[in-house]
């Protein structure tokens, strides 16, 4: 499992590199700047990828490839070995190019490719599950009876329906029929005539019962023969998914992570503690658990780490090229938590109290509301572990009035939030927000040149669920979100651009100006989906709504600074 002799160890061949300071503590991984040994080591693994011939893999990077894109995350570990030399690891999340068993990077945590093993022999009963299930769908008999099926139910429908319509209209005809007779004949001839009536009224539903008891036989013996098929599709389905979840209980027992102590703890012992309680699909699959993993067995040190993303961005989330990304928090927090147990580890960015931001600009007060210019880098609302906010600055203000957050600002952008004063100020402001009525808009610098002059983006966005806070671009179930956009001003690099959000979802501007599919173009600093600089240039410049007393139009606005 361990490679003793260390032939997976990049040594860094430039002396210059000894002249680093070595970082005190590892670097936290889900918010980090990579430290200079790491870019030195990310920029040669770069350069093998870049001129390597033997991975048989399509990044997306060559236009003329045939083969379906993929791009994917690779992983650095900047290490001292037992005699403290400094080197590095490298490593790739998931499979490159269906396997796991390349010369430049570490081997999995648990090799479940290796041949004979009970991964690949049990994928196999799977698969051959998978094709029998297909091959009875397929089957002409089966297809054949499942469409004459519904095409005689719907064939029994019509007649059975038209069939009623008729017996309405003989009932409809007998009760004029009785109207009439009631006024001509003497009550025994009436009688008389009422009895054939009944008998009438009896043979039509007798005929029904008939027509529908015919259908139902010739049904019910059809979907007889139909259920055989079935049941033997749902048997086959439940051994399938007894088998998986069988394989997957027991690949969760093979993955064995260690941490610098020797401590070991499997895939299911670590998620079983979340509130997940088993882990996800491909935890484990990524590159920093596997350099950590091979460090540990052959007693290395780690010192740093990075991520970065290599070749053509899936469509659902946004991944640049040679751009350096956190470790997933759904799949690996757990697992890191683990490994990284006992050792000096860099503080959580995202915990330290920031310093004072500039004071709280106040736009506009009057009894029902309160229009403020929030800084970059001051929340809306008081966090965890950060309690500054224009929340709680508006509190120590308004000293007895409660400040009610009508909609929030990301912490990095700047600009116009509104906070009521009152209940009814609150309620008659968020409905306005709830139907779309208010007019918003945003500026922001994009971090390339933007070659049209206006457009609409329309993105669907959902929650990555396993990588909160960052947002997806899900076109089956993501909720629409609608953009419009257009060109302020063009720099060498950079455009400065005005935004309309027509919806109001979760980092909605960030995503469609970052996604290939909408401007392709992260804003400047943005850390999510871009490259982190000292704030994220983007600011929320005017908004209109109705006053929930005088019902005026409201109308704000404030210049970005920059």
């Amino acid at each position: 499992m361990g490679d003793i002799s260390g032939s997976k160890i990049s040594y860094f061949l430039d002396d210059s590199v000894n002249q680093i300071v070595l970082p005190e503590r590892f670097t936290f991984p889900f918010y980090y700047e990579p430290h200079p040994l790491t870019k030195i080591a990310a920029a040669g693994l770069q350069h093998y990828l870049e001129t390597q011939t033997d991975l048989e893999h399509n990044f997306g990077l060559n236009a003329n490839s045939e083969r379906s894109a993929i791009g994917k995350m690779f992983g650095v570990l900047v290490v001292q070995d037992t005699e403290g030399k400094l080197g590095y690891l490298s490593a790739f999340s998931g499979k490159l190019a269906d396997s796991n068993d390349h010369p430049k990077f570490v081997p999995p945590v648990f090799d479940m490719l290796v041949e004979n093993s009970f991964f690949l022999k049990d994928r196999e009963i799977i698969n051959t599950i998978n094709t029998r299930i297909e091959e009875i769908c397929a089957d002409e008999s089966y297809q054949s009876l499942d469409q004459t099926i519904k095409q005689l139910s719907a064939v029994s429908l019509l007649e059975i329906t038209t069939f009623k319509k008729q017996l309405r209209s003989n009932k409809e005809n007998r009760k004029k029929l009785r109207e009439q007779l009631i006024n001509i004949l003497n009550q025994q001839e009436y009688a008389i005539a009422e009895a054939d009536l009944v008998k009438q009224s009896l043979y039509d539903k007798h005929q029904l019962k008939m027509l529908t008891n015919k259908w139902e036989q010739l049904l019910e013996e059809m979907r007889t023969r139909l259920a055989q098929f079935e049941t033997n599709i749902e048997a086959l389905k439940n051994e399938r998914k007894e088998r998986s979840a069988a394989l997957q209980q027991q690949l969760f027992e093979q993955y064995v992570f260690l941490n610098k102590d020797g401590k070991s703890k499997s895939l299911q012992e670590i998620f079983s503690l979340t509130v997940l309680r088993k882990p996800p699909s491909a935890a484990g699959e990524c590159a920093i658990p596997k350099l950590l993993q091979f460090a540990f067995l052959n007693g290395y040190r780690p010192i740093a780490m990075g991520e970065f993303w290599w070749g053509a961005s899936p469509k659902s989330e946004i991944r640049k090229h040679k751009h350096f990304y956190p470790a997933c928090t759904g799949k690996c927090k757990p697992i890191l938590e683990h490994m990284l147990e006992g050792m000096l580890i860099d503080e959580n960015p995202l915990l330290r109290t920031p310093e004072k931001t500039s004071e709280l600009e106040i736009i506009y007060t009057d009894e029902s509301f309160i229009v403020v210019n929030k800084p970059a880098g001051l929340r809306s609302v008081p966090g965890v572990t950060i309690q500054d906010s224009v929340y709680t600055r508006l509190k120590h203000i308004l000293k007895d009035t409660e400040p009610l957050m009508v909609h929030r600002l990301d912490m990095d952008t700047s600009g116009l939030l509104v906070v009521a004063k009152t209940q009814e100020a609150h309620r008659h402001i968020q409905r306005q927000f709830l139907k779309r009525t208010v007019n918003k808009r945003y500026t922001a610098l994009l971090s390339k040149v933007i070659d049209q002059s206006e457009g609409e983006i329309d993105l669907p966005l959902c929650a990555d669920l396993l990588n909160r806070p960052r947002q997806l671009v899900c076109f089956t179930s993501g909720k629409k979100s609608v953009t419009k956009w257009k060109v302020v001003k063009r720099y060498e690099s950079m455009t400065k651009i005005d935004f309309w959000p027509l919806t109001g979802r979760t980092h909605q501007l960030r995503m469609h100006a970052a996604h290939e599919l909408g401007l392709n173009a992260p804003i400047v600093g943005d850390d999510l989906y871009g490259t982190a600089s000292e704030r994220m240039y983007l600011h929320a410049a005017h908004i209109e709504f109705i006053h929930p007393g005088n019902k005026e139009t409201m109308s704000f606005a404030v210049e970005e600074r920059f």
